[in-house]
């Protein structure tokens, strides 16, 4: 089911987590965050969003690291009903598509959960300080090709957050598959 998250609330503060990674290490979001600013994606390894933008998701993250935006990726789906999340999945696609960035595992949904991830691909930019400057989408395209020239939407904003602490106020919110959350 798709599902949209609401708009940036500006100068949130992200809360702190520990996850595991695909590449054996465990990560806190002091260890992902950037000198000038964090970016954290909610994916997962099946929804066809996130497969149809996956290559810009990679570009657009180097391209991120080089102006000093830390990067990661979590994946919260419930592996039990969506088995191509699992752990080991998610090791096999990082490695396959060489991510540049740590792929975390919150298996317990208790980090998407405080951060209010709706959907895949969920995008949380943060600035140098930790307040969310960006909760918007990748680019224009969906789930469908970028069109030639498309706008880096994401990638702009990012940028802008590095150079001067503050997003765009005009924002368009992701779109994706709706986080597969686990039975009460």
């Amino acid at each position: 089911m798709a599902a949209t998250p609401p708009v940036c609330d500006f100068g949130w503060n992200a809360p702190d987590f520990t996850l595991p990674a695909t590449d054996g290490r465990t990560y806190a979001l002091a260890d992902i965050a950037g000198a000038d600013g964090t970016l954290v994606m909610f994916i997962c390894n099946h929804c066809p969003y996130v497969l149809a933008v996956l290559d810009r998701i990679l570009r657009d993250a180097r391209d991120l690291q080089g102006l000093g935006v830390g990067v990661a990726a979590i994946c919260a789906n419930d592996a039990t009903t969506h088995p191509d999340d699992s752990f080991d999945n998610m090791r096999a696609m990082a490695e396959k598509h060489g991510f540049p960035f740590p792929y975390l595992h919150d298996e317990s949904q208790d980090v998407a959960r405080a951060w209010g991830a709706a959907c895949t691909p969920d995008f949380f930019g943060l600035n140098a300080d930790g307040a969310l400057q960006y909760r918007g989408r990748l680019d224009a395209s969906g789930r469908n090709p970028a069109p030639d020239g498309a706008r880096r939407e994401l990638f702009e904003a990012m940028r802008q957050i590095a150079q001067t602490g503050a997003g765009p106020r005009e924002q368009t919110p992701s779109m994706g598959c709706s986080i597969k959350w686990k039975a009460a």
